[in-house]
């Protein structure tokens, strides 16, 4: 891909990782889904907002429903150069540093606290995450490229589409709302980014469409719930995060509607 130079070298970096592990996932690419940052980059790309998309890392999200024996996903990212760094779920590439996390919708992973039960695959593989149940439901086939011109290599593989990844950020948020040391304005910015970059009838009717989905119904109503707490007036914690993330000549304390519910 050309103009690679408009890309903070991070993401860059991060997109490299991210190909290394699609190519070593092999047939079990399909069971994946590219959700976070990454994934609505795909999407929207630069957006009009002053703080430009960056991410360090990489996030995919497990279809147990598609997952195959075959190849043993731990044995292959080892020997593709990750190691398991955080367990459950965290991957680096041992010769940069860059993460990959292997995250599995909680209802769909199994018992267990932390870990997604995922037969021979083990229970260390990837780590269960609330929220990331609609990415299951509501993805597309894109193909995913290098950012860089000496690199050729590209995969299909599908991608969260921007109303399961509203649900997911949303989630996330709330989860970490507590705890000052987890909470990161990115995320807020990237709610901002498809609050943004989604028509809001077309937004509120795919919301709607989740909530009718047995695998995504139960998070995707109390996503709805947590963007009214978070996001619905200006001394909420989403507007301060998105405030304090941006520049403050180009960014206006967003006010979010409430049309959705």
């Amino acid at each position: 891909m050309s103009g690679a130079n408009k890309y903070d070298p991070e993401y860059i970096l991060a997109r490299r990782v991210l190909l290394y592990a699609l190519q070593a996932l092999g047939n079990n690419r399909k069971a994946m889904v590219l959700v976070g940052a990454q994934a609505i980059y795909l999407w929207i790309g630069e957006s009009d907002l002053a703080v430009a998309p960056c991410t360090t890392d990489a996030d995919l999200a497990i279809d147990p429903s598609r997952l195959e024996d075959n190849p043993d996903l731990p044995k292959a990212l080892r020997n593709a150069g990750f190691e398991l760094t955080i367990k459950p779920g965290t991957w680096t590439m041992k010769a940069n540093k860059v993460q990959v996390d292997f995250l599995v919708p909680s209802s769909l992973s199994g018992p267990g606290r932390r870990g997604a039960r995922l037969g021979i695959h083990g229970d260390e593989l990837a780590r269960k995450s609330k929220g990331l149940e609609a990415t299951i439901v509501d993805n597309s086939l894109l193909r995913v490229s290098s950012l860089e011109d000496s690199d050729s290599r590209s995969f299909e593989v599908r991608v969260a589409g921007l109303p399961a990844l509203l649900v997911a950020k949303l989630h996330k948020i709330a989860e970490r709302k507590s705890d000052s040391n987890r909470l990161q304005d990115k995320d807020t910015l990237d709610v901002l980014r498809i609050l943004r970059a989604t028509e809001t009838k077309f937004l509120a009717m795919e919301l709607q469409k989740l909530t009718a989905h047995s695998i995504s119904a139960d998070v995707t109503k109390e996503a709805c719930s947590f963007l009214q707490e978070l996001f619905s007036n200006r001394k909420a914690i989403g507007p301060q995060m998105a405030a304090r993330g941006t520049s403050p000549s180009r960014m206006q304390t967003p006010l979010f509607s409430t049309m959705f519910f």
